[in-house]
């Protein structure tokens, strides 16, 4: 058997990136085969023991076996929610073969920053199609959907070519591997809805109607997509279904920490050295994820945050530096695991724009039905937007924490649920800010512009003239060799003239 995992992987691509050993403290489970094989032949895939987990669960175990080995692996639903998967199936596994069932994957990655299940379906489809073969037969389903955005094109195309292929191998279709299972996979295409992240909403959308939410209970493993029992996980998820499947619950679940088993794929951006994607073990710290694979913030700057979790998740501050990643955890100091996106920032990021700016994607992606989230949303969004630019009060203040856990606690689906994470997360730990844009009219990041100023010190500038060029509004006068002056009334405080100064002449304020 092949096990193909990092720090194994070290070996062969342990490079080392501005330094750091990239690989190092990585354990690639979902990740296995990216980078490795080729994802539009299936020979390579089967070479890595592709599709033996499927042969094991078909020929040597129950399908009540199948649930089980996954209820005893700890696995928990990799997006967002972490729902435990072994017990999703259980609920979705009564009387088969009496009713239709079917088998659903999430592939609709919209978090900003996020692209981990796009990768996967780009470097190994197989696996994912490989393990909803195997959620079908635990459950008793013969028809699977993978709803996948059409933004995706390359994925799109290998996900045809895979399914091709594993058809044609007898690995999808009728009496899969000569028994008495059929199990076939369609290819759903979204528009981009974010909202059709959710469970509910994506199975709506497959149905050709509307991406909306709708209420639960029923939950979908009883009356799910077309009104049928349905289970639907995310990419990540079922990536380490067929590993587990062949090395067993107990080698899972002695990875990670005790509720959080396994391990985590983030897709690690923003201000830091090494971006690119990245699977530790849960439990990994915040601090090992940034420094050690990540090679820290770069241009000597210092760590502020890390947003995880997406426009659902919230700021982890520097305070929580070493605290270990893990579902609870990250729940515990106000933020959420999400599907895996993580955004580094330093001290050059304002707080209150981080928050203003995923409320706004979170407008933007409502899908209007409810009203905690249609209109709470947008008045929190116009609440943010009077801070950033300099016209709110304190009043202002409190009713942006009342506003916000009213939203929390009466929207429909998860989307309105969470959207108020990164305002209240936040206001938690960065509370100052917020003060300071409102009592003192400054924004110490240097932001948000309505709240900034500019001026030319006169004994440092030379008279180049470089400002006075590029400013677009003509807003800075003088003689060449002489200290020039800046008309704050039509300076547009774009800032050009700060990046174009060679001298540090010009004063942000």
């Amino acid at each position: 058997m092949v096990e193909s995992n990092i720090p194994v992987g070290a070996d062969i691509m342990g490079m080392s990136l501005n330094g750091t050993k990239f690989f190092l403290k990585q354990h690639r489970i979902a990740l296995r085969n990216c980078g490795i094989i080729d994802p539009e032949d299936i020979e390579e895939y089967i070479a890595m023991d592709g599709y033996r987990a499927l042969g094991k669960a078909l020929t040597e175990m129950t399908p009540d076996e199948v649930v089980q080995t996954l209820l005893d692996s700890g696995l928990r639903g990799r997006g967002g929610a972490g729902f435990p998967t072994g017990l999703k199936w259980k609920f979705a596994s009564g009387n088969r073969g009496n009713v239709q069932k079917y088998v659903c994957c999430n592939a609709d990655e919209g978090d900003p920053g996020a692209y981990m299940d796009r990768s996967v379906l780009e470097g190994d489809p197989h696996a994912v199609i490989e393990a909803m073969a195997i959620a079908g037969y635990a459950i008793g389903a013969d028809k699977g959907y993978i709803y996948v955005r059409a933004e995706y094109p390359v994925a799109v195309q290998r996900l045809n070519i895979a399914l091709a292929q594993a058809r044609e191998y007898g690995l999808l279709g009728e009496s899969i591997f000569g028994t008495d299972f059929s199990f076939d996979i369609e290819i759903k295409l979204g528009a981009g809805a974010f909202v059709c992240g959710e469970e509910t909403a994506l199975m709506t959308s497959i149905e050709g109607k509307r991406g909306e939410p709708r209420p639960r209970p029923p939950f979908p493993a009883i009356k799910g997509l077309f009104d049928s029992p349905t289970i639907l996980n995310n990419v990540e998820t079922y990536a380490n279904i067929p590993r587990i499947i062949l090395n067993g619950a107990d080698w899972f679940s002695s990875i990670g920490t005790e509720k959080s088993k396994g391990t985590k794929v983030f897709a690690l951006v923003g201000k830091i050295k090494n971006t690119g994607l990245v699977e530790v073990p849960m439990g990994t710290t915040l601090r090992e994820i940034v420094e050690d694979i990540g090679g820290g913030v770069p241009g000597g700057r210092s760590f502020k945050a890390a947003q995880t979790g997406g426009p659902s998740g919230g700021c982890i501050p520097a305070e929580h530096f070493d605290t270990p990643i893990d579902y609870d955890n990250l729940i515990e100091i106000g933020s959420m695991m999400g599907s895996g996106g993580l955004i580094v920032m330093d001290d050059t990021t304002c707080m209150v724009d981080i928050a203003r700016f995923f409320l706004d994607f979170i407008v933007d992606e409502s899908c209007g039905r409810c009203t905690p989230c249609r209109m709470g949303n947008k008045r929190l969004l116009e609440l943010l937007e009077k801070i950033t630019q300099g016209k709110a009060t304190m009043a202002d203040l409190d009713a942006i924490e009342h506003l916000a856990m009213f939203i929390k606690e009466n929207s429909l689906c998860g989307l309105g649920q969470t959207a108020p994470n990164p305002v209240l997360s936040t206001l938690r730990y960065f509370r100052d800010e917020y003060e300071e844009h409102i009592k003192d009219k400054k924004c110490r990041a240097g932001v948000c512009k309505e709240l900034l100023s500019y001026s030319i010190d006169a004994d440092k500038c030379i008279g180049c003239g470089l400002c006075a060029k590029n400013c677009p509004a003509e807003a800075i006068l003088g003689r060449p060799k002489e200290a020039h002056t800046l008309d704050a009334s039509k300076c547009v405080k774009c800032g050009v003239c700060v990046e174009k100064c060679k001298f540090d002449a010009v004063v942000m304020v």
